[in-house]
């Protein structure tokens, strides 16, 4: 399908989804909004459009405040669809310190940490195994789930769609006082995966106790050795719970990486000591660029 030139510009669609492959293959990367996925699900949360800058194909967004932004230049002379984009007042969202160190060491423009975009990247065999005393209490918490439940671990398909589905409903209610637009908006974007998990490439599982849907978590390769899990959630009741569906999903999927992409905390001060309760190796660090305007 054929981007048109900037400043035009076009909602993303599925029929993107070879080209951005395509492109994603070739580029390798760490951050974890970088994938087709990673990007369609989020298409209406973030109303993100494809536009081609020179040669370059850039995809703009909005934040959850409404601010209008680009991800870096996929591709392309980079360096000169930047001073493009920078001469049209745009904000960019996302350059990892690689692109950082290697576009922006003049002094024309501002490079800011977004500390509540960071992404956490852990050892997938630490969380499949969890091995010595630093992972002992979430040991105890999985041994007591399983010693009070009949449950099964399953590797998701559309059979399981339904379940989960309702399962996203009951997650949603249970959270109703924590309820503002980015959780509802990541909960329309958890359910697109489930129904689209198959055209989108993506891979999972679902706990079910006693033939109920309780938990389930999707993701995908983000590059050669890392998987990304974009979405899990667990009946937020059942202690043990989320703990058994985070090892389960490093266990039987995406064995063939040696990293997983557990994605950023968004500043929630809950997630943020959750994520960093299973020890990362490292934060893929994401930065916000702006232009000095003279």
């Amino acid at each position: 399908m054929k981007i048109p030139s900037y400043p035009d510009s076009r909602p993303l669609v599925m029929a993107d989804k070879p080209l951005l492959d395509r492109i994603f293959a070739d580029l390798q990367p760490r951050v974890s909004e970088l994938t087709f996925a990673g990007l369609y699900l989020f298409r209406t949360a973030h109303d993100y459009h494809l536009t081609m800058v020179a040669d370059s194909v850039v995809v703009l967004g909005k934040g959850y405040d409404g601010v209008s932004y680009c991800l870096p230049p996929l591709c392309g002379n980079i360096k000169n669809a930047l001073g493009t984009l920078f001469n049209n007042n745009l904000i960019l969202y996302g350059a990892d310190e690689q692109f950082s160190k290697t576009y922006f060491s003049s002094s024309n423009v501002i490079v800011s940490e977004e500390r509540n975009s960071f992404d956490y990247l852990y050892l997938r065999e630490e969380l499949a195994l969890l091995p010595g005393n630093r992972f002992h209490k979430k040991k105890n918490r999985i041994n007591y789930f399983t010693n009070r439940h009949q449950y099964e671990v399953l590797r998701y398909s559309d059979r399981y769609c339904s379940g989960c589905q309702k399962l996203l409903s009951n997650w949603l209610l249970a959270f109703k006082d924590k309820s503002i637009l980015s959780l509802d908006l990541e909960v329309a974007a958890s359910s697109d995966a489930l129904h689209y998990a198959s055209e989108l490439g993506l891979d999972g599982i679902v706990v079910t106790v006693d033939g109920m849907v309780t938990a389930f978590a999707l993701g995908e390769k983000l590059n050669r050795d890392t998987a990304v899990c974009h979405f899990e959630k667990a009946d937020p009741f059942k202690e043990g719970l989320s703990q058994l569906v985070n090892r389960e999903f490093a266990r039987l999927t995406f064995t063939d990486c040696r990293y997983v992409n557990r994605e950023q905390d968004l500043g929630e001060a809950g997630l943020r000591n959750a994520k960093l309760s299973y020890h990362p190796v490292d934060m893929i660090k994401k930065y916000r660029v702006t232009a000095l305007r003279s």
